[in-house]
């Protein structure tokens, strides 16, 4: 692309060293470029900065407006996070001490009751909004819960603190221990189309609606078969979980007998197709990840929640041998951390433990970690024709990181070079070391009032 393919003007120019991944490549390392944003916050160019002063003349702007980024400091895209609960917030890093179905019905239901409450759900969503983009999220799939206006003011926390979103409704109609919490099978259908039709009207450039079945077991036959029309007629995202455990795999056998396998039950339902991310997947079968691949569903890997409710370990290497789509979630509150970083810490070491476990298992690598987290994200949410790398054309969604920063986390040493700098940040860095994110060229952290 040149200055005279397009009416767009630049708006920010970085210059040093990116990181990225590619198809091919784990991992990219592009030093001494420069990459310019337009003011549609697209990627207008990424090229060496030796022509930087040609660069200048072609798409007019003034070489004194270069942001150079450090010696210890580069660009990454920016992280996505393709399952979280927002409306679990308020009790991350606790309730970690009973399995799945207990921990939903103890825990869950009667805190997610709670968001009939406007002021409480505001003052939960600011939180997680702010806290995960502090973090490097630039991309969020979020469940709300079943309350469509608590629901709607997550999509408008979103927008206004800038981050992509896509925002789920939650629907379920059976099998809740708290009876206020679920509705009826025609309540569903109603606010899920009172959801969808508000959200859309908003015209929230990056935060758009999924469909949100929160899992087989709390869902009938019925409502499945709905929220699956709701999808195809309207051509949405679909969200909801699969073979987290191995109590729900069972469990959903005997509520669905006429199904072959959990994986079934979605496909039946029509709610498997290349815009639907399941949550966990611990526990598929080949032929069920078969299916995966042939609606192109995928896969949302969630470690820190699988380990901490004790739910199974996904094997990603099979995943990923299925050519399943596969990105990586931190599912809080069963996952206590809502960072990415932690996400990809947690993706390496039950890699590692499944090495234990069977020598002959290929562990993951940090590069295939990075790589899951932004553009396989992107991937997996059906948005890698706008975001996970640095291509022309993309949405500019980024990170500026500093791994350097005074009392940070990390320790230099002379000789590091710019691929030991990335891995110390994927393992030791914090949001301390995240210095500003953009989502779609505009800066959304720093925060305006900080």
């Amino acid at each position: 692309m040149n200055r005279n393919d397009t009416a767009a003007r630049i708006a920010h120019v970085f210059s040093g060293t990116f990181v990225h991944s590619t198809p091919r490549a784990a991992v990219e390392i592009l030093q001494n470029c420069v990459l310019g944003v337009d003011d549609e916050g697209k990627i207008a160019f990424i090229e060496n900065d030796q022509d930087v002063v040609s660069l200048s003349k072609i798409w007019g702007f003034v070489t004194s407006d270069i942001k150079q980024l450090g010696r210890y400091e580069f660009l990454m895209p920016g992280m996505v996070d393709t399952h979280i609960h927002a409306s679990q917030y308020s009790y991350t890093g606790t309730a970690l001490d009973l399995p799945l179905l207990e921990w939903l019905n103890t825990y869950t239901f009667p805190v997610e009751a709670k968001y009939k409450d406007l002021d409480f759900a505001s003052n939960v969503y600011t939180k997680v909004v702010r806290r995960t983009l502090k973090n490097g999220t630039t991309t969020a799939c979020y469940f709300a819960t079943i309350h469509t206006d608590a629901s709607l003011l997550l999509g408008e926390l979103a927008d206004k603190f800038g981050q992509r979103a896509l925002v789920g409704k939650v629907c379920m109609d059976c099998n809740s221990a708290v009876p206020q919490y679920k509705e009826s099978p025609s309540e569903c259908k109603e606010e899920t189309n009172r959801f969808i039709k508000e959200l859309l009207k908003k015209e929230y450039p990056n935060v758009k609606p999924v469909v949100t079945p929160r899992f087989a077991p709390s869902c009938s036959s019925s409502l499945l078969s709905e929220l699956g029309e709701i999808a195809n007629n309207n051509k949405l995202h679909i969200q909801s979980h699969i073979s987290e455990n191995k109590e729900e795999v069972e469990l959903v056998k005997t509520l669905f007998p006429g199904c072959k396998s959990y994986t079934d039950v979605y496909l039946k339902h029509n709610l498997l197709t290349d815009r639907t991310v399941m949550a966990h997947g611990c526990h598929l079968t080949d032929e069920e990840l078969e299916i995966f691949l042939e609606t192109g569903s995928a896969i949302s890997h969630c470690p820190n929640s699988n380990i901490s409710i004790c739910s199974g370990m996904l094997n990603v290497r099979n995943v990923l041998n299925h050519k399943v789509k596969l990105g990586l979630g931190t599912d809080v509150a069963g996952g206590y951390s809502p960072s990415m970083l932690d996400a990809m810490r947690r993706t390496l070491d039950t890699s590692k433990a499944l090495t234990i476990q069977d020598p002959q298992h290929k562990t993951l690598c940090f590069e295939e970690v990075f790589r899951l987290a932004t553009l396989g994200g992107s991937e997996a949410l059906s948005l890698d024709d706008q975001i996970g790398n640095f291509v022309v054309g993309k949405d500019f969604d980024a990170l500026r990181v500093n791994v350097c920063i005074p009392d940070g986390p990390i320790d230099l040493f002379p000789g590091e070079g710019p691929k030991v700098i990335l891995e110390k940040f994927l393992n030791l860095g914090d949001d301390r070391n995240i210095t500003e994110v953009y989502v779609a060229g505009r800066q959304v952290v720093p925060f305006p009032d900080t």
